[in-house]
């Protein structure tokens, strides 16, 4: 009964993370809303299915599934491998060839707390002047830009950027209600800029203008996830891929890379 109350518990923390109210979820999942109190309360064992079928309603990501199953005193079902494990040769190749592919333009794997995975040649640009300090393993993307000693100073919209690298922690933060992620987005909050009134808006593909060695660059973002993944590793992985927006930034961009 322990193992019920804690797999419970997590269930009713999930499904109040995602703010449904029990009838929804029960609504979704095709059970009662008694059956789903029993489940939340401890008061009835949740099957296998059960979590699996409650955890895919509520959208919750493949770590914190397997979390749930060995509370409820279940084999994790997600395997969760090494980008460089044999098994997952194929996913490192895409990778790979997708970074290379990417270049003279920069473009970099991440996982779901922002750690560098890999990066093609071209993303030196997004290191260019960084404390070495910032460069050591786990290089983490999300402090190398926003750190006062890393990229930052040479950001001309650091202000917007800011903006939208804080709103995309938060999100994350949603989707995951990762502790780590809490303590990372506690970490760039706390850096000593000014308070700024520059609100995130939604873009499909965001803005980055710096300054480099070869001149200004203005430049824009954009994520590639792969679809439908059953491994904890692959659904973890995000490729930040940069693009120029004019054909000055594309000659620097040429000049970096050669």
């Amino acid at each position: 009964m322990g193992n019920a109350v804690t797999v419970g518990s997590m269930l009713r923390q999930w499904r109040e993370h995602r703010r449904l109210s029990q009838l929804a979820l029960a609504c979704n999942a095709e059970i009662s809303t008694r059956h789903l109190s029993f489940l939340e309360t401890g008061r009835a064992q949740p099957s296998r299915e059960m979590i699996v079928r409650l955890a895919e309603e509520m959208r919750v990501p493949l770590r914190q599934r397997n979390a749930m199953l060995m509370a409820g005193g279940y084999a994790q079902i997600y395997p969760e491998r090494s980008l460089n494990d044999p098994s997952l040769e194929r996913v490192d190749r895409i990778v790979q060839i997708t970074l290379a592919g990417h270049e003279p333009n920069p473009a970099l794997a991440i996982d779901f707390r922002w750690n560098v995975m890999a990066m093609n040649r071209a993303s030196r640009l997004l290191i260019e002047g960084v404390d070495p300090a910032l460069l050591r393993p786990p290089v983490n993307a999300m402090r190398v830009a926003l750190h006062p000693a890393g990229l930052a100073p040479h950001i001309r919209n650091f202000a917007a950027w800011r903006a939208g690298a804080v709103m995309r922690v938060r999100q994350q933060i949603e989707a995951t209600a990762d502790p780590q992620l809490r303590e990372l987005f506690e970490e760039i909050q706390s850096y000593p800029y000014e308070q700024s009134t520059t609100k995130a808006l939604w873009e499909p593909a965001m803005s980055l203008e710096m300054t480099t060695s070869e001149g200004d660059v203005r430049l824009m973002t954009t994520t590639m996830v792969f679809g439908s993944p059953q491994d904890v590793t692959v659904s973890e992985i995000a490729i930040e891929c940069f693009f120029p927006v004019d054909q000055a930034s594309a000659e620097v961009m040429k000049k970096l890379c050669s």
